[in-house]
């Protein structure tokens, strides 16, 4: 076959897309550990204590795990385009709410549209991937835009505790909105969801292949087909258990409990959370260009899963303190769960191409499941045997309340590193395609 088009324009609208939805999704992974910054600010404004904060941060959470089947569906029959565009206008208008709370239930609510919004900007994203770029590249890939969602992490920690000395953090907040909502427009504008849409071969005829076959079937007996995927649910509780406690200690209680236990200020805490979330993001980069570069899936997750329970037996059996120590496992905590990434390329490669945004949304609401799991949860915990001291409004607790939260860290660990002895290996070929005789080394 052989496809005239000006290759340097591909690479151009390639780019493009990926850069708007990029920008969408720096600015959920902002959001989704924002509210450890202004914890503080947020229990004083509303007089809430451990649990309802851990609620309020989750709020997000719920909303975001309840949309990620909705969006694999949006994303493999509306596309990405129009999902991301309604996505951040939702986003933006919950973040101007959040802003502007007066009422826990109003901060609420804001939260909840936040996430109902930015809930199908990842999905929307990582569908895109799948048909811009190049099967073999698709560990890279994913492992790239990891890394760049998580500089909007990073942002969240060290930075937004810079910002929040300058302004208030509702200011903040509502100019943030205002940005979602830019981005809605230059969704709408510019993303498109496939290369044919601008008169481009598809990626895999660039490649001299055939093209994936078009969906026939009414898309709920497509969600069945990836439900019943026994392939595919051992990846939902690595993620469950690994990554969903990650992002519920760095969204929310490594803070507290660095300041509470430790005695650290604010600032001073988010360099752990900055290191660990950058270590993550590194990780993710790491993991799937390894991935790539093996030829392999199953080892990288299980070897990650195995790290990572170590440093949490670590975090609660060493007798650790701020410092070299500290920063080093929070490090490894980090790039630990970067392995996670490599998760997503194997949903793909056990699923019909067709269904992969279904497939990719299945695996990831196991993540959001478990952060908000773990999010109310390790503030029950740390409940359970407070003894009820506030300071200026704000609950104070003591190391052995968050030690009980570290016992679970630990279980969730625990879970991650069982559920990876069940992953097939895919050989980052897709198994629904490639019987394993058509194979050539």
């Amino acid at each position: 076959m052989s496809h005239h088009y000006d290759a340097g324009r591909f690479e151009r609208v390639r780019w493009t897309i990926y850069g708007v939805l990029i920008a969408a999704y720096m600015l959920a992974f902002f959001h989704r550990f924002a509210p450890a910054m202004v914890a503080a600010e947020l229990s004083q404004a509303f007089g809430i204590t451990a649990a309802a904060l851990g609620s309020l941060a989750a709020m997000y959470f719920y909303i975001y795990t309840a949309m990620q089947i909705p969006a694999g569906v949006l994303a493999d029959t509306l596309g990405a385009r129009f999902a991301v565009t309604i996505g951040n206008v939702v986003a933006g208008a919950g973040a101007i709410v959040f802003g502007l709370a007066e009422t826990f239930a109003a901060a609420s609510f804001g939260r909840f549209l936040v996430g109902l919004g930015v809930s199908v900007v990842f999905v929307g994203l990582m569908k895109s991937n799948t048909v811009w770029f190049s099967e073999r590249r698709y560990g890279t890939i994913s492992g790239l835009t990891l890394l760049l969602g998580n500089i909007g992490a990073i942002a969240a920690t060290g930075p937004m505790a810079l910002l929040l000395m300058r302004m208030e953090w509702r200011t903040l907040f509502v100019g943030l909105g205002v940005f979602a909502v830019a981005l809605g427009v230059a969704s709408w504008l510019l993303v498109r969801n496939r290369p044919e849409e601008l008169g481009f071969p598809s990626v895999r005829e660039m490649e001299g292949l055939e093209s994936h076959a078009a969906r026939e079937r009414h898309w709920f007996h497509d969600l069945r087909t990836v439900i019943a995927n026994r392939r595919l649910w051992p990846g939902f509780f690595y993620d469950f258990g690994m990554t969903g406690s990650l992002f519920a200690m760095l969204g929310l209680w490594a803070v507290p409990m660095l300041r509470d236990v430790h005695g650290l200020s604010r600032g001073d805490a988010s360099l752990y959370t900055t290191l660990a979330t950058a270590a993550f993001a590194v990780g993710c980069l790491l993991a799937g260009s390894l991935s790539d570069r093996m030829g392999r899936r199953v080892p990288i997750l299980r070897g990650g899963a195995l790290l990572y329970l170590a440093v949490s037996l670590a975090l609660l059996f060493l007798p650790w303190g701020p410092g070299v120590l500290a920063y080093a496992l929070f490090g490894v905590l980090g790039l630990s769960a970067g392995s996670f990434v490599v998760a997503y390329a194997h949903a793909k490669e056990v699923t019909s191409p067709a269904l992969s945004g279904m497939a990719i949304a299945l695996v990831n609401t196991g993540l959001f499941l478990g952060t908000a799991v773990f999010q109310p949860l390790f503030g029950w915990a740390m409940d359970l045997g407070w003894d009820g001291t506030v300071v200026n409004g704000v609950p104070v607790y003591a190391a052995a309340d968050y030690g009980r939260g570290l016992w679970l860290l630990a279980g969730f660990a625990a879970l991650a590193l069982f559920a990876s002895l069940f992953l097939v290996e895919t050989r980052c070929r897709n198994l629904t395609l490639d019987a394993p005789a058509s194979r050539t080394a």
